[in-house]
């Protein structure tokens, strides 16, 4: 029923996948690994750190606009967020 398979036909299956893994993705691997680890090190560059000022001015006067919309429903209409349900945000 199980064929007994002799010592060097069970060095010779498992040296086979270990050699491609060495050859082939290991080193691949390392150089994924590393080439990320720069990127994640490097931080943001110029380009990015404009981006995100950019992004961040824009929150920023959203967030004023909102607050005065708000102001001005609230004198317009006192009282209007109980009748929406609370379901508005507070923005601070």
């Amino acid at each position: 029923m199980g064929e007994d398979i002799p010592m060097e036909g069970m060095i010779a299956i498992l040296t086979a996948p270990i050699f491609v893994f060495l050859i082939f993705v290991a080193p691949i691997w390392l150089i994924l690994h590393y080439r990320s680890r720069n990127k994640i090190n490097a931080g943001l560059n110029d380009e990015e750190r404009a981006s995100l000022q950019q992004l961040a001015d824009t929150a920023q006067r959203m967030q004023e606009r909102i607050k005065t919309l708000e102001a001005i429903l609230e004198s317009d209409h006192p009282n209007w967020r109980r009748k929406q349900g609370e379901s508005s945000h507070d923005y601070q």
